[in-house]
């Protein structure tokens, strides 16, 4: 369901143009405004429901000129049904432990994600990232955020090792992953689509209808893997709809053609 957005309450900018981190050769610009203290929770809702993304308290959507290779993705939970592959996965990390806790870093958290950063994205804009700026990225909240905690069960029924961590807001119609990580030598046991997998199981349990993971980029080999989901919706100018295979078929021509 659709809730009003207080828009008195919103500002909305558009950044310069800078490279794009997904397709080489583009440039990219995102319309964005401040989440406000009040309503935070109810203006996040509406403008993830439109398509928006959150980082803090900012909300943000692409806005490139000539590029409309963004789309948002969402998982409709009471559609979904696990794939043989995917049921070999949450097999595989059947030995795991949730622990759903408060948005509050920890130096833990934190050298799991410098272990994950330097091992999958060496490169990219957060490998510089200090721990003040993690505690920004999972505390600087005005809306619903929690995190979730996936360890080992050790013999000895301690706390076990954190393996891997997803924060996630919770909406009004589902939760959204904003960013997870993992411990690089579980790589094998596919912790990333793990962790997609095992929040449609916690949407399923609370009766939230959806799991959104951001923006599909069509052409996008770092962002592909999201369309491996099925069924998935997509956010176009009509609203939300099936990915179909002409979609597809579309978002691998992209990719030959940028490789």
């Amino acid at each position: 369901m659709t809730q009003h957005i207080p828009t008195r309450q919103l500002r909305f900018f558009l950044t310069a143009p800078s490279p794009c981190p997904y397709l080489p050769g583009r440039e990219e610009r995102k319309v964005f405004a401040h989440l406000p203290m009040l309503d935070g929770p109810i203006v996040h809702d509406s403008l993830t429901q439109g398509g928006f993304r959150r980082s803090q308290n900012i909300a943000y959507r692409p806005a490139c000129e000539g590029c409309s290779a963004c789309i948002s993705a969402r998982l409709p939970v009471g559609d979904y049904v696990f794939s043989r592959s995917e049921r070999r996965i949450l097999a595989r990390n059947a030995g795991s432990r949730r622990h759903i806790v408060e948005a509050e870093a920890t130096r833990e958290q934190f050298d799991l994600l410098r272990r994950y950063l330097v091992s999958r994205h060496a490169g990219g804009g957060m490998a510089d990232m200090t721990w003040s700026d993690y505690v920004a990225m999972v505390e600087d909240t005005a809306v619903r955020t929690h995190l979730v905690e996936y360890r080992t069960t050790p013999d000895d029924g301690g706390p076990g090792a954190l393996i891997a961590c997803a924060l996630v807001d919770r909406l009004c119609d589902g939760l959204s992953l904003v960013y997870s990580f993992f411990d690089p030598s579980t790589a094998k046991d596919s912790p990333g689509s793990f962790m997609i997998l095992d929040h449609l199981v916690q949407a399923a349990a609370l009766r939230l209808p959806y799991v959104y993971l951001g923006y599909w980029v069509r052409g996008s080999r770092k962002m592909d893997y999201k369309a491996r989901f099925s069924p998935l919706e997509i956010l176009d100018p009509a609203g939300w709809r099936l990915l179909s295979a002409r979609d597809l078929a579309e978002a691998n021509q992209a990719e030959d053609q940028t490789s």
